[in-house]
């Protein structure tokens, strides 16, 4: 096909792209949300997904009526201290958008009679054909990331975490975060507003070499539905690898949809092909 634009530079976001940090945060929300006999879907995440943390929080006791009992500021002093502990053992995506991992094991789980999952034994042909498949897709963010880097691209990453945050996310993942040529936090001083605001990327652009760099040669990748109105308002072109289970109508403004990031060619775009098929 025809390259969509002429790309020169990339934006990256990171969690739910390039880390597989969603989960942590859903996991969290659960436990606190079942104090208040309460559940956390998918429709909250998609509100809550991309933004400052402020943002999100307000979001999440305003949307599930806690907000009488829980203040945005203690909600995230509550979520803070489980977060602490999970962060540090984040890993990089398997491929982008859902932990293919943890669709293997749902397309192998068996419900029991008591309504739990039995998991299947590796040994079938087919069974270690899907755990094979998550292992080559694991390689998807950095596969893609190494070879940008190797071909010239200057890339970036453009995130809603914090600095405290950042560095225990990624404090296992130094040898890919050391190919950016810079990093962009959600509590940077450029950056006023979280995403759907443009202001994250905007400030990402300004810092490459002889910046700010043209909206319209920018591509971005995300996972978010905020951070697709973030690339859109920043005038960007925008990759969106959602999580599957989120609603379809949140991938109407995305440039491209993919479901991993090892199905992005890179010719679509008018960059470097890779140099071979080989993952």
């Amino acid at each position: 096909m025809a390259a969509k634009a002429s790309i020169s530079h990339v934006l990256f976001d990171m969690d739910g792209l390039l880390l597989d940090t969603e989960k942590f945060y859903t996991e969290v929300q659960e436990i606190i949300l079942a104090r208040y006999n309460k559940t956390f879907d998918w429709s909250l995440k998609a509100k809550m997904m991309g933004k400052k943390a402020i943002e999100s929080a307000q979001v999440f006791v305003e949307e599930t009526g806690i907000s009488d009992s829980l203040s945005a500021e203690d909600f995230l002093v509550e979520r803070e201290e489980m977060l602490q502990k999970l962060f540090p053992t984040s890993e990089l995506m398997p491929g982008g958008g859902a932990s293919r991992v943890n669709q293997v094991w749902e397309n192998v789980a068996i419900p029991s009679a008591e309504g739990e999952n039995i998991r299947v034994v590796k040994g079938s042909p087919t069974v270690d054909n899907l755990f094979k498949d998550a292992a080559v897709d694991s390689r998807g963010a950095s596969r893609l990331i190494k070879h940008l880097h190797a071909s010239g691209i200057p890339i970036c990453v453009a995130t809603g975490s914090h600095r405290r945050h950042f560095e225990l996310k990624t404090q296992r993942h130094g040898e890919i975060f050391s190919l950016m040529h810079h990093v962009v936090l959600g509590d940077d001083p450029e950056v006023k507003q979280g995403k759907p605001s443009p202001d994250v990327f905007l400030a990402a652009a300004r810092r490459f070499e002889g910046g700010p760099v043209d909206s319209q040669k920018t591509l971005v990748f995300e996972d978010a539905p905020a951070g697709v109105g973030a690339a859109k308002n920043a005038g960007m072109y925008v990759v969106m690898v959602p999580d599957p289970r989120l609603d379809i109508s949140f991938q109407k403004a995305a440039d491209q949809v993919l479901s991993s990031l090892l199905d992005f060619n890179p010719s679509d775009w008018g960059l470097p092909p890779f140099p071979d098929t080989a993952i």
